[in-house]
């Protein structure tokens, strides 16, 4: 690793919105500088994860460090792989604190994106050199010069600064290469000051423990060296350090302007927390500014489906949040369902390729609660504020919503969204986000025939189905992206679900006021189906405080006593009837109704997907 001075070091991630081919351009780079072999088989090479395989999406950013010689010199390109999902924004993010140069591609059919345009202001907040590729020229309906005329309008980057590529079958590629080097700057490091790394990224290995992803902006590092984290103070040996060339290759030593990963025997994985400096063991430096940490969008109950698996479940947790750090959790309890976590997310994508995830790394199976957005709450007398210790609560759990009579004003998150459409379904568009409660912010026409919408969104109301809504009014052609716009007032109300009187705690939401009376009845009608029938009759009611807004009546099982009635005195029958209802009265008084485990999964999940 000596061999290459600084100079000759180039850091650089590929960016763009989903499926614009990013990782088939990785590929393509990796075969073109012989880091991997060429052959058919090469198809997201650096998609190493089952769920990235199934989906054919990529959820964790992956690193790779290739070897180019270009005028008779030898650089060294580390590269970065990252998601184009919204929800994983947070690992893009991450991603170009080890870079000084991004590669934003853009599908020649499809034209920019909503992420597109999120992951260009990720990069140009950063202060990268950004170089645009338009890749797929090779597709039938390609259009590559008006795209180069919207990068043009948008992101104000010259069109003859844009590369047409085809990445599937490597058409140009090598320019790509060559634009790198010539575009990007090299690393601002120095390699005569003590160590100073930063931990963008890190996994966790049953046998060597947590593996962390490195990149060095001062000194070097080597096998054998004491390290000291600056966030837990603890020193370790360094057992292995490397680049990933894409698998684990090991080198003797690393030097400041360099990627790659360092094994130090941290076997717990609170040790390894990403945005940690570490630096040589009695030479403490200034700490790096690490990252802002995530800020959960979405928050869902997880529970064992047999609390004998608690413990299992819990360690599997703790590991996939070490490789996933945007996840936060929180322990919580359950009458019906047991102990759990309440787990913050930052989509609802993120959340189910969480919940895959945990399936097949880990093979552990969970319940996972309706998702929910985090409120906030006004108080509004000193002494709950003192209680409290805060004059705004955030909510995460629905059950601890707090009344009206103690609170001044109710809050609710808001994100500022992001629509690129064809203009002919403008119209739907408009009318799906106005039932949404939106509030239309801007509109401007980036070519003669797509649009860029932009509105103002509460959550609560995109968080479940609002991209499925959006993606079938616009025959699949409008693209959706969100950043987080802060809280707004709201008319919230807390909806209780009685079952014969009796709140069932796990189904209680928090809706607003004008959408309160269809997710009632859509709750009691479910809980209605998924019930067992009892010898009683059972009310399943919707509340808001004392009023009811909804109910649904399960009849009870019963038994035809006239059956052995023929003929005869109609007295006869009618005492009969009587005393079976007199029966029914007694049953219902004393009677409990147990809602069975199984009932209530199928409620929580079908309301998850509703």
């Amino acid at each position: 690793m000596s061999r290459f001075p600084v100079e000759d070091t180039r850091n650089f991630s590929i960016i763009a919105h989903v499926d614009h081919g990013k990782s088939t351009l990785a590929d393509r780079l990796l075969e073109l500088t012989g880091t991997i072999d060429k052959t058919k088989n090469n198809k997201q090479v650096l998609d190493k994860l089952q769920v990235e395989r199934e989906r054919g999406i990529t959820v964790k950013a992956q690193t790779a460090s290739l070897f180019y010689s270009f005028q008779g010199k030898q650089y060294l390109l580390n590269l970065i792989d990252t998601p184009g999902h919204v929800d994983f924004s947070y690992e893009v993010s991450r991603s170009l604190s080890a870079c000084q140069g991004v590669l934003l591609v853009v599908d020649a059919n499809e034209g920019i994106q909503a992420q597109t345009v999120a992951n260009f202001f990720l990069a140009f907040e950063a202060q990268l050199s950004i170089i645009p590729v338009i890749n797929k020229i090779d597709l039938k309906n390609a259009d590559p010069e008006r795209v180069e005329k919207q990068i043009e309008k948008v992101f104000d980057i010259p069109s003859d600064e844009c590369i047409k590529i085809s990445a599937k079958l490597g058409t140009n590629v090598e320019s790509v290469l060559q634009a790198v080097i010539e575009r990007i700057p090299p690393p601002k490091v120095h390699r005569k000051n003590p160590l100073r790394a930063l931990v963008f990224d890190s996994m966790f290995d049953q046998y060597r423990g947590v593996i962390a992803n490195v990149a060095l902006f001062d000194g070097m590092v080597s096998k054998g060296d004491k390290i000291v984290s600056a966030h837990t103070q603890k020193t370790y040996e360094v057992n292995e350090v490397g680049v990933l060339n894409p698998n684990e290759q090991s080198t003797h030593k690393l030097y400041a302007g360099q990627v790659g990963y360092l094994i130090a025997g941290m076997k717990d994985v609170t040790e390894a927390q990403i945005g940690d400096t570490l630096h040589l063991h009695n030479h403490p430096v200034e700490p790096l500014p690490g990252f802002k940490s995530a800020k959960p969008m979405v928050f869902a109950g997880m529970y064992p489906i047999d609390q004998s698996e608690y413990n299992n479940l819990k360690s599997a947790i703790e590991k996939l949040t070490l490789n996933d750090s945007s996840v936060t959790v929180h322990r919580d309890s359950s009458l019906a369902l047991g102990a759990g976590w309440r787990l913050g997310f930052l989509g609802l994508l993120h959340m189910e390729v969480f919940n895959q995830r945990l399936e097949q790394e880990y093979n552990t199976s969970v319940i996972l609660t309706t998702p929910t957005v985090p409120y906030k709450a006004v108080l509004s007398s000193a002494k709950l504020i003192k209680e409290y210790r805060e004059k705004e609560i955030i909510i995460i759990n629905p059950a601890q919503f707090p009344e009206k009579s103690k609170v001044t004003e109710y809050l609710e998150p808001v994100v500022l969204g992001t629509i690129i459409t064809p203009d002919e379904y403008t119209g739907k568009i408009m009318g799906l986000c106005q039932a949404r409660r939106a509030v239309q912010k801007n509109m401007v026409f980036i070519d003669e025939n797509r649009v860029m919408l932009k509105y103002l969104l509460p959550l609560n109301e995109i968080v479940v189905d609002f991209y499925d809504s959006l993606k079938s009014l616009s025959s699949g052609y409008a693209s959706f992206d969100y950043e987080d716009a802060g809280y707004q007032a709201a008319e919230l109300v807390k909806m209780d679900i009685l079952l014969n009187g009796n709140i069932v705690e796990e189904l209680v939401t928090v809706v607003h006021k004008d959408k309160a009376y269809s997710v009632g009845k859509t709750i009691c009608e479910r809980l209605k189906d998924s019930l067992p029938r009892q010898l009683f009759e059972i009310a399943i009611q919707a509340a808001i405080g004392s009023k009811i807004i909804a109910r649904e009546t399960m009849k009870a099982y019963r038994k035809n006593v006239l059956a052995k009635c023929y003929g005869g005195d109609i007295t006869r029958k009618m005492k009969l009837l009587r005393r079976q209802a007199e029966g029914k009265k007694k049953l219902r008084k004393i009677g409990n109704i147990e809602v069975p485990k199984d009932a209530f999964i199928k409620v929580l999940k079908t309301q998850t997907n509703k």
